[in-house]
């Protein structure tokens, strides 16, 4: 009897029970071989649609507000209804991966991400419009939370937070790219023609995790029951207090990056009159910035501890933005004073989210779906609920300078007060 050829494989390990070698509270003593570049790529790919599905919209917002006859306010709804629907597509995917395996809820998620993005085609009115974008997001949630998923199967500690933050390097590209290729798209074709493009992105992201991904999860692995065991997972998630403190962490300095992303429309190009082309251009260069310091922090994990990058980046970024937000009261140094400490500030996203969510995952690799889906599910209810605040409050360089700020100290103020190992510098098991 012949044997059916095996499917091309990405990976670098193979997926057993240990691989990772032991960690202590998500930092590993042991040096698992690391993925290759064209695994990380096809993970990012998988993680950087829900990006593209939002930043090659960014610069239709005017349009939309318009077409529609709503408000900017309402029209950024567009972008949170996304998010909710991504927050509660991990909750529901997370356990139901560690059932079934990654592979399977990735090209259902893609596929519904596919169907979501060609409706929005034949046309819409506001209502129909937000319930297609809460589909993209489930849809594109899949994606995102199977493989982060995948990467704890696989790794784990200064590996898996290495992993992570040049997953965030492969996502980072988006914006060097997706508004600039929107705002093109939408110029000569019309905003709707730019949810044609994201379906054929989401195609070919689909076509190519059926070809080359690998199962990570195995049946003998895999969680068995239905409802009753996901809910046992995820009370055992809740109970972990260190756990949320990292798991919630991601999701407020999101809120401050998405507050830039849902605001910048209308604050560059309305309050300080830039043009579509150079606000394309502006999220391209704090792009490259967000690659490069996703670079830098893919580095330093090998040299000193997540929770100590932490410790550093988190009031880094505070100071920052402390500036941004002087600088926009004062009405001081016109458009370049204002964007320069910007794009610094959004370079700062991609040190803490990949370190907090190593840690985070490194405590619960038994249940790595469903820590993932809770991480995931507050990185996109969080920021879904923070980033309206900006045209809440009049959707001025000042509204969005201060949600940023306010986001951020949420996430000083959640980590030094439910992690005393953030005050101490260390993060030990048992230690509380």
């Amino acid at each position: 009897m012949t044997q059916a050829p095996a499917r091309p494989s990405l990976s670098a390990a193979p997926s057993v029970p240990g691989n990772a070698g032991p960690s202590v509270d998500g930092v590993a003593t042991g040096r698992p071989p690391r993925p290759r570049p064209a695994l990380v790529g096809l993970l990012g790919a998988m993680s950087a649609v829900f990006a593209i599905t939002v930043d090659m919209y960014l610069p239709s917002l005017p349009q939309v507000a318009e077409e529609m006859e709503v408000n900017a306010a309402t029209a950024q709804l567009t972008i949170s209804f996304m998010m909710f629907g991504a927050a509660f597509g991990q909750l529901v995917v997370g356990p139901w991966s560690d059932r079934v395996g990654r592979r399977k809820p990735v090209i259902i998620g893609a596929a519904l991400h596919i169907v979501a993005c060609l409706l929005v085609l034949f046309g819409s009115g506001i209502a129909v419009f937000l319930g297609l974008r809460l589909m993209q997001g489930v849809g594109a949630a899949a994606l995102g939370v199977c493989a982060q998923a995948f990467i704890r199967d696989r790794y784990n500690g200064p590996v898996a937070a290495a992993t992570l933050s040049r997953l965030m390097l492969v996502i980072g590209v988006a914006p060097l790219f997706a508004p600039t290729a929107g705002e093109f798209i939408a110029h000569h074709w019309g905003w709707r023609a730019v949810f044609g493009v994201l379906a054929a992105c989401g195609l070919l992201v689909m076509l190519a995790v059926w070809k080359f991904l690998p199962e990570s999860h195995p049946p003998e692995r895999r969680a068995v029951g239905g409802v009753s065991t996901a809910l046992r997972s995820y009370r055992v998630l809740v109970a972990d207090r260190r756990f949320l403190a990292f798991a919630v962490l991601p999701g407020l300095i999101s809120g401050a990056l998405m507050a830039y992303v849902s605001g910048s429309p209308f604050v560059l190009q309305g309050q300080f009159g830039l043009t579509g082309a150079q606000f394309s251009l502006f999220f391209a260069v704090a792009g490259v910035l967000m690659v490069g310091m996703a670079q830098i922090n893919a580095s330093l994990v090998h040299r000193y501890s997540p929770i100590r990058i932490i410790r550093v980046a988190l009031p880094a970024q505070i100071l920052v933005v402390l500036v941004l937000l002087g600088i926009s009261l004062a009405g001081f140094g016109g458009v370049f004073g204002f964007l320069i400490p910007l794009a610094i500030a959004v370079s700062f996203q991609n040190f803490v989210p990949p370190n907090a969510t190593a840690i985070a995952l490194g405590r619960h690799g038994e249940r790595a779906g469903a820590a993932a889906a809770v991480c995931g599910s507050l990185g996109a209810l969080l920021p879904a609920a923070i980033s309206p605040l900006v045209g809440v409050f009049g959707g001025t360089a000042v509204s969005m300078a201060a949600v940023m700020l306010g986001s951020l100290l949420l996430a000083l103020a959640v980590v030094a007060f439910a992690t005393p190992a953030f005050r101490r510098g260390g993060y030990e098991a048992g230690r509380d």
